[in-house]
């Protein structure tokens, strides 16, 4: 098997076991992407999702959030960690709405411009709000890429560059959840459950060639 080959073949044992995968954040439009992806840094998907409802109601648009300060957003947010992100967000909002006309930019190069927003970040937010092709690499993609051999890089930088080579475009938005979701439920950071993993079979992790060889 050529290393593309069994780079599709991992591609599609993940859509096999993941066929539903999807954001697991709650939104609805850019902006409320671009803000639950801001809280999500270091945070939990679960934890982002109990904060923004209130967000959402109280800062229903940039505008709203624009004319907010850290101060009052803060208490909102604060169970989502670092004091940053409250700062963060709202300069982000003054920012669309000065340089942006109060919409959400739509390429990388526009939303890495904002306060606080990093590549992941405004990869998420083009994948998720827009539809645009993107490889956002979190802790998840991460890990489990490099472990399943779809990557071979010690940076999150270097990472994202190898999965762009080795997996279709047109395929970069949902292998980027089909990761995470193997990487939440089965390919854990400190306990990989490596025995009954799926992809034990494709996988390069030592683990997993141990498990492979116990069954033999």
């Amino acid at each position: 098997m050529t290393k593309t080959q069994k780079n599709l073949a991992i591609l599609k044992a993940l859509e096999t076991l993941y066929p539903d995968a999807g954001p697991e954040l709650h939104f609805s439009n850019p902006y409320e992407t671009l803000v639950a992806t801001m809280l999500s840094a270091q945070s939990t998907d679960v934890q982002v999702n109990k904060v923004t409802p209130a967000v959402f109601r109280d800062f229903p648009t940039v505008a709203d959030m624009a004319a907010a300060t850290p101060e009052i957003l803060l208490p909102y947010v604060r169970s989502c960690g670092f004091r940053s992100k409250a700062t963060n967000i709202v300069q982000a909002a003054r920012d669309i709405m000065e340089r942006f006309d109060g919409q959400v930019p739509n390429t990388l190069e526009g939303l890495t411009s904002l306060k606080g927003v990093g590549r992941k970040t405004a990869n998420v937010v083009l994948a998720n709000a827009f539809g645009v092709p993107a490889m956002a690499v979190d802790t998840h993609v991460f890990r489990v890429s490099n472990r399943l051999g779809l990557a071979q890089a010690a940076s999150v930088e270097k990472t994202e560059q190898q999965l762009m080579k080795a997996i279709p475009k047109h395929l970069w938005n949902k292998a980027h959840h089909w990761l995470i979701f193997h990487g939440r439920r089965v390919c854990k950071a400190q306990r990989p459950l490596c025995a009954s993993c799926g992809l034990k079979e494709l996988c390069a992790h030592p683990q997993s060639e141990k498990e492979r060889k116990a069954s033999e």
